[in-house]
């Protein structure tokens, strides 16, 4: 059986997925649709709040169902979260959009992981897990930056309900994609029922140092800095307009690129752990420093921090699967995807009343100084493995 099809296939899905004419004007369509910056940002809540339902649930069908299914209902989830959004008729189909895409991100998050996992350990290139996931990455973040310049520019030019309309149908091919994945049929199956599955998957956190310090510091390192970077772009916009909006996420998405095509050298040559500690304080520098001397070279400067994003993001899934259990292994990827969603949902509210109350730079601001306890987290990881408890990378 050729499992290397599923890599190829889960590739170009990234890229499909990646395909979003409507993320760099998400915040300010979302914003004027629902007529605040709280209510607009709640749309993303909304959306990691689904998502966060739903993780557990899909990831125990994952590991018991099958991965090809799993991915299927996420192509189809996604498409009529996009057709949703697309309409936007008012705030409630913004919402039901969102449900639906929390839905399809459910799906899509521990499944697709353990899915490419599974492929290439069929193949015999389990140790290259950290390349394919910078070629997943790499190809996502091409169609991120190639959509976010197209998106903008037809949002100034035309409408942003065309670009709306156009962004479904990307969502769409990764749905029709599914039909081709093969299914991993002798994968482990965990324990019968679900609830001892979970109750084993959890105490796999519990009893793991190392698992529960990465886990904690992702939650709330990514809350705080996806709920800022979805906002980034109303400041953006507050320096440069409308029109180059997209050109500042385009920026981000290519470094992102770039970095995430060279992932797997990168950690080889400088190690997980290292990766990651220089990542999160290079990034702080940075924002803050954009943040507290706002300047039409902000948006460009904070697009740099990118490049870090992509060997970041690979270094930190291989850390997870090389400490999640086999049988268990989409459910464990499921579980931290669900801190994630609920602290991303938290922290949109708060920086969406921040910004109603004072401004988006402001807010953005504030991001950064709660993000600082991630920092903290990061580091007492990075001393554990410092001194003796090791690390496969």
């Amino acid at each position: 059986m050729d499992y290397s099809r599923n890599i190829k296939i889960l590739t170009w899905q990234g890229f499909f997925i990646g395909f979003s004419l409507w993320a760099p004007i998400a915040a300010i369509y979302f914003s004027k649709v629902s007529g605040s910056y709280a209510l607009g940002l709640s749309i993303f809540s909304i959306a990691n709040i689904s998502g966060a339902l739903f993780e557990v649930p899909t990831g125990v069908f994952s590991d018991k169902i099958g991965r090809k299914y799993t991915t299927l209902l996420g192509g189809l989830a996604y498409t009529l979260s996009g057709v949703s959004y697309a309409i936007g008729l008012n705030f409630w189909w913004l919402a039901l959009g969102a449900v639906l895409g929390g839905l399809g991100r459910s799906f899509y998050s521990g499944n697709n992981d353990a899915l490419l996992y599974d492929s290439l350990n069929k193949s015999d290139k389990k140790e290259e897990l950290e390349k394919f996931m910078g070629f997943i990455g790499s190809a996502e973040q091409w169609a991120l930056g190639i959509a976010a310049l197209l998106g903008g520019i037809l949002a100034y030019k035309y409408s942003f309900s065309l670009v709306m309309w156009l962004s479904v149908f990307p969502l769409f091919l990764c749905f029709f994609t599914s039909f081709w994945l093969i299914e991993i049929k002798d994968k482990i199956v965990g324990e019968g029922n679900i609830f001892l599955h979970l109750k084993e998957a959890w105490n796999n956190f519990v009893g793991n140092e190392k698992l529960r310090l990465l886990s904690l510091s992702s939650i709330i390192g990514f809350g705080l800095s996806e709920a800022g970077f979805q906002f980034r772009s109303v400041f953006v916009a507050s320096l440069w307009p409308l029109w180059a909006v997209g050109l500042s996420q385009m920026l981000s998405n290519i470094g992102a690129a770039i970095g995430f095509g060279f992932s797997g050298k990168i950690i080889k040559k400088f190690k997980s752990i290292n990766i990651l500690w220089i990542d999160v304080i290079y990034s702080k520098i940075i924002d803050l420093v954009a943040l507290f001397i706002p300047s039409v070279a902000s948006p460009a400067l904070m697009s740099t921090t990118s490049i870090l994003y992509g060997p970041s993001s690979v270094a930190e899934n291989s850390l997870f699967q090389k400490e999640f259990s086999d049988k268990q292994r989409a459910t464990m990827g499921s579980l931290n995807s669900l801190g994630k969603s609920i602290s991303f949902a938290i922290a949109a509210t708060i920086l969406g009343l921040i910004a109603d109350w004072t401004s988006p730079r402001i807010a953005l601001i504030w991001g950064q100084i709660f993000g600082l306890v991630a920092v903290w987290l990061m580091w007492k990881l990075f001393k554990l493995l410092r001194n003796g408890a090791g690390e496969e990378n």
